[in-house]
Parts: C-alpha cells; sequence; structure tokens
C-alpha cells in the first residue's frame, strides 16, 4: 500500500512552464513536494517563534545583566574547561 495521493492542484501555468523549463516534466512531483516542505517547515517554525514570543524576560536571566552576555559565556566556558581538566587529570 502507498503512502501518496494523486490530488488535483490548480496551479498557474506560467509556474508550471518554469517547473518544466527548470526541472523537466518527469520531477515536477519531487520538486512540487520538495517546495512545500520547505514552505511547510518555515511555516512551522514561523509559528513556532510567534509562540514563543515574548517569553525571554529579562529579569529572570540577572547573571546575564551583571555581568552582559560576552563575559557570561565566557565564564560558563572557563568553568566547563576547569570541570574537564579536573576529571581528566
Amino acid at each position: 500500500m502507498s503512502n501518496k495521493a494523486k490530488p488535483h492542484l490548480v496551479i498557474p501555468r506560467e509556474i508550471l512552464e518554469s517547473i518544466d523549463r527548470l526541472v523537466g516534466k518527469r520531477k515536477r512531483s519531487k520538486f512540487i513536494t520538495d517546495a512545500a516542505k520547505k514552505e511547510l517547515k518555515r511555516i512551522q517554525l514561523q509559528k513556532a517563534l510567534e509562540r514563543a514570543a515574548g517569553s525571554w524576560k529579562d529579569e529572570d536571566h540577572p547573571e546575564l545583566k551583571e555581568k552582559g552576555t560576552y563575559q557570561w559565556v565566557r565564564d560558563l566556558r572557563e568553568e566547563t574547561e576547569r570541570r574537564f581538566k579536573k576529571i581528566t587529570k
């Protein structure tokens, strides 16, 4: 049993002709499927970003405000390096 379907799609003629010129009629379905997958991922990412908007609050992260992001990351990396050296002695 195949998990494929053959939907009836209405596509502007100039788009279909451009697809056929670029990839050929025999690769039309794959091209449209790949393009749809990319667009679905883009839309899903956009929706996730919209849901997450406003979830970061500066007051929840005073450690970044005190030192600044750059220094906080440097300190975190140095601590990781110190711990690694300690356990590999």
